[in-house]
């Protein structure tokens, strides 16, 4: 028999909402509320780079324009949110903290192994004499360790051996991140930061397996076995592809073909209603928000790419002359729709958000209501900026590449 289809206006629907941008960005926007909504979404990746504001900051004002940046620490320094990594450095509820057990401990082997050949030799040595000055003297950021010894140039993973020795410690549990001054780490002890709580409890292997299968497909509506194992990085694909086929057998789940932006059908899993649920959701408000490049909804390119028709690369590494937009371009949402990308900055020094160039996608006419919308964005989003004025460059409204 065929297997039931979800047409590609549902699973745009589906995921989007899966992603809190099905409904009109609004509500409370710290303490409990903040937190709730970082439960919803399961994390928020952090990023370093800042053209207008950090990646954590705009994923969570996109959702609720009412956030401010200031609103995200005292969660952290209160306990209710803490970071690690899952597919990269990302802000989590705390509750998550007992699944990572599992995940401190493969990678101690795994990072052992390659962290060897990568970074450069004595950061081992290293690790002993770390943990016994910070159970000494208290929390220490990597600029205030390895005291002689010499500094790479060349680039952000060229670390200092002392440097290497606390990531190392990070990503294998022993130290955890207290709070950050500026964007730079603060690390302590693990049982100085993990309420006891969290840290004395360890879920079994297939307990750890199942929340990871489950949470990851509540959150994208979807998913073939390889995007439900993908989204923590806490499980291998071959846990998630048990974990669906033993869902089919207790007819748990369902297998669906999802239906392309162009028409191309790509089987995944869902829950057996998902199809009614999809219909049943009303279409995402019209307003256009700026996201982030690493927005959940944006985070596996590929997905993105066949149910959006939306090809986004992120050119930060690409030489500048061979970038075909920007350093750093944000892309556009309208409804259910990716529109384009924006190159903008904030200026400090001026107050001024300016606007080098935006690249709307084929068929998105700029109209005087839709330029109208976009402008209004742009001028919220030169408030969270701390801008006061709009700028645009000459010609700045182009088509895509």
């Amino acid at each position: 028999m065929p297997l039931p289809t979800l047409p590609n206006p549902a699973a745009r629907r589906l995921f989007l909402a899966s992603a809190g941008l099905g409904s009109a960005p609004t509500g409370p926007a710290k303490g409990a509320a903040l937190a709730s909504l970082i439960d919803d979404l399961g994390f928020v990746q952090v990023d370093s780079i800042t053209t207008v504001a950090r990646a954590h900051h705009m994923i969570l004002r996109a959702r609720r324009p009412g956030y401010r940046p200031e609103n995200l620490a005292p969660l952290i320094t209160r306990r209710a949110l803490w970071e690690h990594w899952t597919h990269d450095a990302s802000v989590l509820p705390m509750s998550l903290y007992p699944h990572w057990h599992h995940r401190f401990a493969r990678d101690a082997d795994r990072l052992h192994r390659n962290w060897r050949n990568w970074f450069r030799e004595g950061y081992e040595a290293q690790l002993d004499t770390i943990l016994r000055r910070i159970e000494a003297d208290g929390p220490v950021k990597a600029a205030e360790v390895g005291a002689g010894e010499a500094r790479g140039k060349g680039g952000w993973w060229d670390w200092h051996p002392s440097k290497t020795a606390l990531e190392w410690l990070w990503r294998t549990g022993a130290l955890a991140i207290t709070r950050r001054e500026g964007f730079q780490k603060v690390y302590d002890l693990t049982e100085r930061v993990i309420p006891a709580a969290f840290r004395h409890v360890t879920p079994s292997v297939a307990e750890t397996i199942d929340w990871a299968c489950t949470s990851a497909l509540d959150r994208l509506g979807f998913a073939t076995p390889g995007e439900i194992a993908a989204f923590w990085r806490a499980i291998a694909p071959e846990d998630a592809r048990n974990w669906c086929r033993d869902g089919l057998a207790r007819d748990e789940l369902i297998e669906i073909e999802v239906e392309g932006v162009d028409g191309a059908r790509r089987r995944a899993f869902a829950r057996p209603d998902v199809l009614a649920r999809a219909a049943d959701l009303p279409d995402p408000p019209a307003r256009i928000r700026i996201l982030s490049p690493f927005d959940p909804a944006l985070r596996d390119r590929a997905r993105t790419e066949r149910l959006f028709g939306f090809h986004y690369r992120i050119e930060v590494f690409v030489p500048e002359a061979q970038r075909r937009y920007g350093y750093y371009v944000f892309p556009v949402l309208e409804g259910a729709r990716l529109i384009g990308r924006i190159d903008t900055r904030a200026d400090s020094a001026t107050a001024t958000l300016a606007t080098r160039a935006f690249w709307s996608e084929p068929g998105v006419a700029m109209g005087k209501a839709r330029r109208a919308a976009f402008e209004a964005e742009l001028a919220r989003l030169a408030a969270f900026a701390s801008c006061t004025n709009l700028d645009f460059a000459p010609g700045w409204q182009r088509a895509r590449v």
